[in-house]
């Protein structure tokens, strides 16, 4: 019976997503009623149930998410992103461009949600492939597909935030080897599956109405790099001094404090609030008015990911956590490839990553509680799972077609494969890794 009520709650969910094109907050809220209702839970414990899935999922996410989205934002308009992207590109030359590409969308990738590093850095894009007279995609799928793994594997971005919550892991070792997963993932879907697009055809019309920041107006790439990869060097710095301290109970404490994760997310945005905003010559009611804007940005973002939540408190509370893990433990799957084949499927199905990460968490943490995984390796593992395949129920399918000016099927054979080159080499490094672990 419980099998069925999840089964068909995700169905429906699918549904209203995709064919009725209900919004995806109202639809979390409706099936998770509907299956606390259908799982018998009583009245009044079903709201509690909501208050606490939501309250627990946003609590400790909020601000990273927020603080994260900010200094994105403020790192795309004030030239940052512009200005490692053009260094880099003179850095590599023409022979090693996509190499270039690649490095950079790793870089500014850390900090820049997906969506907000792609319309940031499509112009360096554009110039790049105007200037070596290259196909677009050529010089593109390297930067997106860095894009890509940073926004699905790694923290501070909203989904392996959200799983790091779910899962209970630790953020640093998530960060670290997320870093040993990616970095094959995005050279071999990058700058080596761009080998195969050099001769794709291109004919984009959007690409002649973007316009780059004048050179002279941009920040130093001392300043660039340091104010983007500040919030990753305050909280490495916090965890390589940590354990030499020795015993100095208050400078100890004093140090980890600063290196947490919400704590670091708020110096970087008052040192990048003048280093990329009053020391370029914006006002501080223009860089709180780029904040403001980036909080816009992910309002819905953050409604989703509380929805979330919710669903997964209604499967703890009303006892059915408990019969899904028995059932998933016969299908003699190990739970990493259980993670990620669950978050594909619903990937597939219902086009957005984050979406099918957070629902594919809430599937498979009973299992946790009964089989031993390393949380750490499930957070990269559902992340990877989350990016197979985009296809067209996906709007990061129809961007990319229409920025690059590609047909249907060449859309697929780029964007879709290299999509799915991620999430297939994501999961083999995720088992690969466990392997030494365990």
């Amino acid at each position: 019976m419980v099998i069925f009520v999840l089964v068909f709650c995700i169905v429906t969910l699918i549904l209203l997503v995709t064919w009725a094109k209900l919004n995806v907050f109202l639809t979390f809220l409706i099936i998770s009623l509907m299956a606390a209702l259908l799982l018998g839970m009583p009245l009044t414990h079903i709201t509690q149930s909501v208050n606490k899935g939501i309250g627990d999922m946003l609590g400790s996410l909020v601000i990273i998410i927020v603080l994260g989205a900010m200094l994105g934002k403020l790192v795309g308009v004030s030239g940052a992103a512009q200005k490692i992207a053009s260094s880099m590109r003179n850095a590599f030359g023409e022979k090693y461009i996509t190499w270039a590409m690649c490095v950079t969308g790793f870089i500014v990738g850390i900090s820049l949600f997906y969506n907000v590093g792609f319309f940031l850095l499509i112009p360096i894009i554009f110039s790049v492939a105007n200037q070596y007279k290259l196909p677009l995609v050529y010089v593109g799928i390297p930067m997106l597909a860095s894009l890509s793994v940073m926004h699905g594997f790694l923290p501070p971005h909203p989904s392996p935030m959200a799983l790091l919550t779910q899962f209970h892991a630790d953020i640093a070792k998530v960060f670290v080897y997320g870093i040993i997963v990616a970095v094959p993932a995005i050279v071999i879907s990058g700058p080596l599956f761009a080998r195969f697009l050099r001769n794709m055809p291109s004919n984009s019309i959007i690409a002649m109405s973007v316009q780059e920041i004048p050179a002279e107006k941009l920040p130093s790439l001392a300043n660039s790099i340091l104010s983007s990869l500040l919030p990753v060097i305050v909280i490495g710095l916090s965890i390589i001094i940590t354990p030499y301290i020795g015993t100095h109970p208050r400078l100890k404490n004093i140090i980890t404090f600063l290196g947490d994760p919400n704590i670091a997310m708020m110096e970087t945005i008052l040192i990048a609030t003048y280093t990329l905003g009053i020391r370029m010559g914006m006002k501080l009611t223009e860089v709180m008015n780029v904040y403001a804007d980036a909080v816009k940005e992910i309002s819905m973002i953050l409604l989703i990911i509380g929805s979330a939540g919710i669903l997964k408190q209604i499967f703890l509370d009303s006892g059915a956590s408990n019969q899904i893990a028995t059932t998933l433990q016969g299908l003699n799957l190990p739970p990493l490839l259980l993670g990620w084949i669950i978050a594909a499927v619903l990937r597939l199905c219902l086009g957005s990553a984050t979406v099918a990460g957070l629902t594919a968490a809430g599937i498979i943490y009973p299992l946790m509680q009964h089989i031993p995984v390393d949380p750490n390796l499930m957070v990269l593992s559902v992340g990877a799972g989350s990016l197979f395949c985009s296809h067209v129920n996906d709007t990061s399918f129809w961007v990319t077609k229409e920025y690059f000016g590609l047909s249907m099927k060449n859309t697929f054979l780029s964007w879709s494969l290299m999509e799915t080159l991620v999430s297939t080499i994501g999961l083999v490094g995720v088992l690969i890794l466990n392997t030494f672990i365990h």
